[in-house]
């Protein structure tokens, strides 16, 4: 597939304005705001492209923005950039930030105008200082030439952009406990409803959109919503998409590939991550990031990575972020690994979630130490459902449960052998790799 979010990565002086307007950037820009093109007429290019939220969620960007209110009551709208990557296997958003970052800005100012938006943010995961650095430069740079602030290329239209740097809280990915950071509190997710599209930030209506969402839709406006249809496996999973693969593979990087590339072609293809490590056999993948079920070997056949197919094989696509495991690693450990950082990372607001994320963590080292129970196992699906399925506010504790109940359910018999055997099934004494 033609490259297109990843087009100009690897170019020289790819992050400066100059280059990227010798590649053709901010046409869009400057073919909405001289041609006279409306707001509506925008939002409805991007829903007939059916942009699929890049994040996680997988949600139409163009249905999000028409749930704006058509009377604000005088209250600004706002469009934040979610650019707190923070799932584990993910780092697509940090490459199109850090190499090409005016690609995001011409983006936001396109979603910007088409919600009728006067003041935008980019909230950036805390540890992504030299990505902060960069955007503020490229900033710098759109103000300069006249791409961001007052009458815009000498249109009506004006735009501010601020880049808002978290404190490196997972939480703060999910939109609404990113709005309440921006407003100065701590990070918690709230109660929908409202949405944010509705009462957001500051309680005004507000747009959540990830970076590589935002990024597609300065792609749609250039070549338009057929074009982009074109590419994938079919119009409801359509478009160029970001793979993440790490893990056991001869080379993990970010690839870029039509929506629907299969699982096996991304870990075996030579143009991507060329196969397993000394050749090993696969045990388990993770599609879509930490807080995605596994998929067995055997359920990795036939299965196109976009939101459809992966669902299909009872996970979920996420944010892409595809990590791979083979036959020598201990599922078990790997569910505890897991669960200790989303013990950690919880907000601690919901009690489910508070209480259940640490007695996952706690089952699961026991286990792993050859200290467990035969009712262990039974106890982790136990917790997990008592966790789940609108248990909480947000979906944290549905992500927290995805590696332990989905290898409980896969690979029983691994925790069955570290209880009954005391060791891992791959052959070292569980207690060996253990480290308190």
């Amino acid at each position: 597939m033609e490259k297109v979010l990843t087009a100009r990565i690897g170019k020289k002086d790819s992050r400066s304005i100059d280059t990227y307007l010798a590649d053709g950037g901010y046409t869009g820009v400057k073919r909405v705001l001289t041609s006279g093109m409306t707001p509506e007429q925008v939002i409805e290019e991007v829903k007939k492209a059916n942009v699929r939220g890049r994040g996680g969620a997988g949600f139409s960007a163009g249905v999000k923005w028409g749930f704006l209110p058509k009377d604000t009551k005088g209250k600004p709208i706002y469009l934040f950039c979610n650019a707190d990557e923070s799932e584990p296997g993910t780092f697509k958003d940090r490459l199109l930030m850090e190499n090409d970052p005016h690609q995001l800005i011409e983006g936001m100012i396109l979603a910007s105008y088409a919600i009728r938006c006067r003041n935008a943010y980019i909230y950036i995961r805390g540890e992504f200082y030299d990505g902060a650095r960069i955007l503020e430069r490229a900033i710098g740079e759109a103000y300069a030439k006249g791409y961001l602030g007052e009458k815009i290329l000498g249109s009506r239209f004006s735009l501010d952009i601020t880049v808002h740097r978290g404190a490196g809280a997972y939480i703060c990915g999910e939109e609404t406990g990113l709005i309440e950071s921006i407003e100065g509190k701590r990070g918690q997710p709230r109660i929908k409803p409202p949405f944010p599209a509705v009462s957001g930030a500051f309680a005004a209506p507000t747009i959540v959109n990830n970076v590589e969402t935002l990024c597609c839709v300065k792609h749609v406006i250039d070549r338009g919503a057929e074009w982009f249809l074109k590419i994938g496996r079919n119009e409801k999973n359509a478009g160029p998409k970001l793979f993440c693969i790490s893990g056991h593979v001869n080379r993990p990087g970010v690839y870029e590939a039509a929506m629907g590339l299969p699982l096996k072609d991304l870990i075996f293809g030579a143009e991507y991550a060329q196969g397993m490590k000394g050749g090993k056999k696969i045990k388990a993948v993770i599609p879509g990031g930490a807080s995605a079920p596994m998929l067995t070997a055997a359920e990795i056949d036939d299965c196109p990575l976009d939101f459809d197919g992966v669902a299909a094989k009872g996970s979920m696509l996420g944010s892409a972020a595809i990590v791979v495991i083979n036959e020598d690693a201990c599922i078990v450990d790997v569910a505890k690994n897991l669960s200790k950082f989303f013990s950690h990372e919880s907000c601690g607001q919901c009690t489910p979630c508070r209480e259940g994320t640490p007695w996952l963590y706690k089952v699961l080292t026991r286990i792993e130490a050859g200290q467990g129970r035969m009712e262990d196992i039974d106890l982790l699906a136990r917790i997990c459902n008592q966790m789940a399925n609108g248990m909480t506010i947000c979906v944290f504790a549905d992500a927290a449960i995805a590696p332990p109940l989905s290898s409980v359910t896969k690979f029983r018999a691994e925790y069955e052998h570290h209880v009954t055997q005391k060791r891992c099934l791959v052959g070292a004494r569980a207690a060996e790799l253990v480290t308190v």
